[in-house]
């Protein structure tokens, strides 16, 4: 299920506190089968309907949001990150844990945010899907000289996409050029994304 939220999805806090132990221990365990990690310094965790209720749901209880106004504030900067049918969608992170990671990281993968692609079945019958960038989110986040250490990408999939993501086997790669990585999804983690382009 991965429709769009709305502010009747979004728990009052007392109700959020109740069920918040169980439902982060779920986000938690859901996160691990739809992260990918491509190469040393780089993850993408594949974003759906439940991640994003999460995401809304801990940034309310953070900023203490109580009104209508904020909570639709945040639906509005998180809805667009839910796949819709034969999309994907994800949080691309750059994993860096000090400063000379950030300064030798940081300027060498400018523009990477564009240069995602899945590589569906091998030989012959081939297929590659590259992923697209919002234009308002690169303006945000991407600047000439640095890049930014957290950026949202799909993929958008044709039918035959589809069928062949969901035969396998299925790659995520890395074409920058300072940055030459690639992963093969595990079956859990192709079954669980799969269910969001058919949704």
């Amino acid at each position: 299920m991965n429709r769009k939220l709305t502010i009747d999805d979004i728990a009052e806090p007392r109700a959020y506190e109740r069920e918040r132990p169980t439902f982060r221990a779920h986000i938690i365990a859901l996160k691990e089968r739809r992260r990918v990690h491509v190469g040393t310094i780089m993850s993408l965790v594949f974003e759906n309907h439940e991640t994003m209720r999460y995401q809304v749901q801990e940034m309310a209880r953070a900023e203490k949001m109580t009104t209508d106004a904020q909570i639709e504030h945040e639906l509005a900067t998180y809805n667009p990150l839910i796949p819709q049918p034969g999309e994907l969608s994800a949080t691309l992170l750059i994993e860096c844990t000090d400063n000379d990671q950030m300064r030798f990281w940081f300027p060498r993968l400018v523009g990477v945010e564009t240069t995602l692609q899945f590589r569906l079945g091998e030989g012959a019958g081939e297929r590659l899907v590259n992923c697209q960038v919002d234009p308002d989110h690169e303006a945000q986040l991407t600047r000439d000289d640095i890049t930014s250490a957290v950026h949202y990408i799909r993929w958008r999939f044709t039918p035959e996409d589809v069928a062949a993501f969901g035969a396998g086997p299925v790659v995520l790669r890395c074409v920058h050029p300072n940055y030459l990585e690639e992963a093969e999804l595990t079956v859990d983690t192709r079954v669980e994304l799969a269910r969001d382009l058919s949704e």
